[in-house]
This record gives C-alpha cells, sequence and structure tokens, in this order.
C-alpha cells in the first residue's frame, strides 16, 4: 500500500488541529466545572448542563445544516464553522451571566455542527479508497491530541488564569486554525444537494439506523461516567484540582496511543472487530472502578485503559460509516455526529443527576448498560448487512 503524498499529509494535519480545537473546546466544561462554577457563581449541575446544551444543538443541527449549506464545498463549510465556533467560544469568555453562557454554548454548538460532520469526509475525499481508514484516523488524531494536549492544558489554565482566559484562547485557535486550513487544504467542488427525503432515508436505512444507534450508546456510555470525571476524582478519589489535570493527561497519553494503534490496524482489521474490542475493553474498565479501592493510582491505571478503547471506538465508528454510506457518505457522516452528540448530552444529562442521587456506581451501572445496548445494535446491524448480502448474491 502506498503511503500518504507530502501535500496529502499536512492538508490532513490542518484538519487535525480543528478536530483538536473543536474537541477543547467543545470538552473542556468537563476538566473545568470547578472554574466555570466559581467564575458565574454555578452548581456542578448547571455547569455540567453546558456540556448537554452544546450537544443537543450539535445534534439537532448537524443534519439540518447539511440540508441548508451540504451542497457547499466541504472546505468552506469548515472555514464558516470554525469562524462561528471560534467567535461564540469569545463572547462565552465575555459573558456576564448564565444566559449568556447558555446561548454562547448554543452557538458553539451551531459552529461545531458545521465542523465536525465535515472533517471525516474531508479527509477521505483526499485520499484513494485503501487510504481512506488511515486519513480518517489521521484526522481524529486531533481528537486524541484534545485529550493528551488540550483537556489537561484547558483545565489548569481554568485553575490558574480563570475560565475566561481559557475560552479566549479557544476562540484565538479557532482564528489561526481557519487560516491555516485555507492555505494547505485543496479547495473542492461543492457536493450534490442534501434533501430533507434523503435525509429521512439516510436515518430509516435498515442498515445505517442500527449503526447510528451503535454511536449514540457508546457515546452516552462514555459520558454518564465521563462527564463528571471532575466530580469524580474530587468526591470519591479525594484528589484535588491539580490531579484533575493529571487525569486528563493520562487519558491524553493513552488516546494518543489507541489512535496510532488504530492508524495502523484499521490496514488489517475491520472496523466492526475494532469496534467490538474497543466496547469489550470499555466494560472491563467500568466494571474494574466497580470493584477497586478509590485510590488514585488505580483510577490512573483504569483511566489510560479507558483512554485507549475510546480511541479505538471513534475513528472505528467513522470508518465504519464510510463504508456502508459510498454514496451518502456526506450527509451520513453528518447523522453520525449528531448521534454522538446526541449521545454525549444524553450521557451527560444522566450522568448528572445519577450522580448526584445515587452516587458514582450508578454511573458505572448506567455506562455498562448502554455499553451493552450498543454491542446488540451493532449485531443487529452486522446480522442486516448479512441478509442484504445474501439477497443481492
Amino acid at each position: 500500500m502506498s503511503a500518504l503524498s507530502r501535500t496529502e499529509v499536512p492538508a490532513l494535519r490542518s484538519l487535525s488541529l480543528a478536530y483538536f480545537v473543536q474537541a477543547t473546546g467543545a470538552l473542556s466544561v468537563v476538566g473545568s466545572l470547578a472554574p466555570i462554577a466559581s467564575e458565574w457563581q454555578l452548581s456542578d449541575a448547571q455547569a455540567a448542563l453546558l456540556i448537554t446544551v452544546f450537544g443537543i444543538t450539535f445534534a439537532v443541527a448537524a443534519p439540518l445544516l447539511q440540508v441548508m449549506f451540504g451542497h457547499l464545498p466541504r472546505r468552506r463549510q469548515v472555514l464558516v464553522g470554525l469562524a462561528v465556533f471560534s467567535s461564540a467560544a469569545m463572547v462565552f469568555a465575555l459573558a456576564p451571566n448564565y444566559r449568556a453562557l447558555l446561548a454562547a454554548r448554543i452557538a458553539m454548538g451551531l459552529g461545531a455542527a458545521l465542523i465536525g460532520p465535515v472533517l471525516g469526509a474531508l479527509a477521505a475525499g483526499l485520499v484513494a479508497p485503501r487510504q481512506q481508514g488511515s486519513a480518517i484516523a489521521m484526522v481524529l488524531l486531533g481528537l486524541s491530541m484534545a485529550g493528551l494536549v488540550g483537556m489537561p492544558l484547558a483545565a489548569w489554565m481554568a485553575q490558574a488564569w480563570g475560565a475566561r482566559v481559557l475560552f479566549l484562547a479557544v476562540g484565538t485557535a479557532g482564528w489561526l486554525t481557519a487560516l491555516l486550513i485555507r492555505f494547505k487544504v485543496p479547495a473542492q467542488a461543492g457536493n450534490p444537494a442534501i434533501t430533507l427525503v434523503t435525509l429521512g432515508r439516510v436515518l430509516t436505512d435498515a442498515v445505517l439506523l442500527p449503526a447510528f444507534l451503535v454511536v449514540f450508546f457508546i457515546a452516552s456510555a462514555v459520558y454518564t461516567t465521563y462527564a463528571f470525571i471532575a466530580p469524580v476524582i474530587r468526591d470519591e478519589f479525594h484528589g484535588s484540582p491539580h490531579t484533575v489535570s493529571l487525569a486528563m493527561g493520562v487519558l491524553g497519553v493513552a488516546g494518543i496511543v489507541g489512535n496510532l494503534f488504530v492508524v495502523r490496524a484499521a490496514r488489517r482489521y475491520s472496523a466492526d472487530a475494532m469496534l467490538s474490542a474497543g466496547m469489550a475493553l470499555l466494560a472491563i474498565d467500568l466494571l474494574a472502578l466497580m470493584s477497586m479501592p478509590s485510590t488514585l493510582g488505580l483510577l490512573f491505571v483504569v483511566l489510560l485503559s479507558w483512554a485507549f478503547a475510546t480511541d479505538m471506538v471513534w475513528p472505528s465508528q467513522q470508518r465504519r460509516i464510510v463504508e456502508l454510506s459510498e454514496a451518502l457518505r456526506g450527509v451520513a457522516l453528518a447523522v453520525t455526529s449528531s448521534f454522538v452528540f446526541a449521545g454525549i448530552a444524553f450521557g451527560s444529562a444522566v450522568a448528572g443527576w445519577t450522580y448526584s442521587h445515587y452516587g458514582f456506581r450508578a454511573n458505572l451501572i448506567g455506562s455498562l448498560a448502554q455499553l451493552l445496548l450498543a454491542w446488540a445494535c451493532l449485531k443487529l446491524s452486522a446480522q442486516r448487512i448479512s441478509i442484504l448480502s445474501q439477497a443481492k448474491s
């Protein structure tokens, strides 16, 4: 197999940086709950709602924006999305009250809804078909880097300089990334227009619908536990704010290793095999968290495995959708991103309710139950693919 060319690699790295900025801006609230709550005098639940409202906005807007603007060149969609996202992050930094915070997060969700769904399709369109799995994984390396650098840096910055400085930095990084993409990513022709009928067809497709539900339940399972990782470290493991930053760094290091593994493993193993392995490892981690004593050393060991597993899962999900939806790749990836962020929103909401009412182990049980639902949907999707293949032959 030929390697990626010298022009393809810088373009993919630029798109990866866009994922890094989006993921850091979207999820930095997770590690910065305390500084945000302190700055605007909020409860943990109110601060966590900033994760949920972003996820709901993204989930609803991503497919609808593809209907409205999906005919535009994908690079242009990314640039407009970065402009909206970055401007909204700066508005967040200057927000005088909670309502303004919620409005800014909604605007950030709208910008991200133009960025996230397009990056995978844009990356896949830059390379030969046999390189698509590796190209998507390379772009999603930005998500891993957000865990390795962005999340711990965001948590540290919010603790040291305040949440307002953090979101000013996110906005500035977004504008600089837009400039880089403008010069590094080749311009492409527009895409076929997407109609509501096409969107409805994708959402009701017998193979794609259970595939989307796999995405939803995995994301929800992860965030039912992960959304409250900072309060859990504080309350259950008696860690300091610096421990939260360290935990984010641990997650990021393992995530990078997981993503680099996927870049290579995607050439040998199917997306279904990678998803199954990632979900199995997540389930083992949840069972370990249920049974182990509350010591930070053991927590960090589990977090290493947790991050490795999630970074096996995320690119494998997108690769699977790409393989199942050649003719409708753009809208299918937009719907995939919607289901991811719908899962994040649902999981974050569940996390806030279960943790405040029943404690950390209830979050773990909820995550495990949703992983089982994801596995069942994966099996259903694979079964339907097999039936259709037999019918065609």
